[in-house]
């Protein structure tokens, strides 16, 4: 399957308890137009009936499983031993593809990525819990690349991979539980280069729940820190710095005046400095 003008693409999906998505999240994978597409699909032991809808698309998915993991980088791992595809791309069962179309768009761009650059991505729609618009988010290589070696500044559902760097780079770390995709990101693109989609939603992720949570973003910024000294990055720069200063202030105000008046407090200090609402939206 697959050929130079056509590239077999394998999207992995980790799922654990998720049946309120996933359903959106497969339908968006099988739907697409593009027919060079493999379906991976690896569920950590689930009990509220995602086995079941599994069993429902067995057709349509190229390979699944069920059984207890260590976590969405031990999945990750599992699936990546399955894959045939030349790119891969990871999503999580709350996200979905954009619209049926976006893998033939993504495929006319590939076979322009130069042979040397092993990373692709275009942009993702952040959602509320709800399913209602936020804003779309995806800048291009040049103006990220620096502030790539300080804090995950790609969107990975939107980040297709070759499959051969998983080679040469090695699998997920699986002592991670945030920040295990940047790591290995890192790993390429601390020294190396990424091949921005221009004008593309790839795929839609949802916000809220445990990632707005002040705690999980210093959790975050913890491991990103131990990411970039796995990778020699010796010092923090001035980005993650601030970045955990912010962490940290959250935190303190959540605690402080609660959490409604923190989120309005944020989203003022967004529309101060010209972006979108996100805090009060999640």
């Amino acid at each position: 399957m697959g050929n130079e003008s056509h590239p077999l693409v394998t999207v992995i999906i980790a799922v654990y308890n998720a049946k309120a998505t996933l359903r959106q999240c497969l339908d968006s994978v099988i739907l697409q137009t593009y027919r060079e597409l493999e379906l991976i699909v690896v569920d950590g032991g689930s009990s509220d009936g995602t086995v079941d809808m599994l069993n429902e698309y067995s057709q349509q998915i190229s390979y699944w499983i069920s059984e207890p993991d260590r976590g969405i980088y031990n999945a990750w791992n599992k699936a990546i031993a399955q894959a045939k595809g030349e790119w891969i791309c990871f999503l999580g069962a709350d996200d979905f593809l954009w619209d049926e179309q976006v893998l033939s768009q993504v495929a006319l761009q590939l076979v322009r990525v130069p042979p040397e650059i092993g990373v692709a991505y275009g942009k993702i729609c952040l959602l509320s819990n709800e399913g209602r618009v936020l804003y779309s988010i995806g800048e291009p290589w040049e103006e990220v690349r620096e502030r790539f070696r300080q804090l995950m500044c790609i969107p990975h559902p939107a980040t297709l991979q070759r499959r051969s760097l998983f080679t040469r780079r090695g699998c997920f770390d699986e002592s991670f539980r945030i920040a295990g995709d940047y790591e290995w990101l890192l790993r390429e693109l601390k020294d190396g280069d990424a091949y921005f989609i221009p004008d593309l939603v790839f795929a839609a992720m949802r916000q809220g729940g445990v990632s707005s949570d002040p705690a999980n973003t210093l959790l975050g910024l913890k491991e990103v820190r131990l990411a970039q000294r796995k990778n020699g990055l010796r010092w923090p720069g001035l980005t993650w710095l601030m970045a955990l200063a912010r962490a940290y202030t959250r935190l303190l105000l959540w605690a402080v005046v609660g959490e409604r008046m923190t989120r309005s407090m944020l989203d003022f200090g967004r529309r101060i400095r010209g972006l979108p609402e996100h805090w009060t939206r999640t």
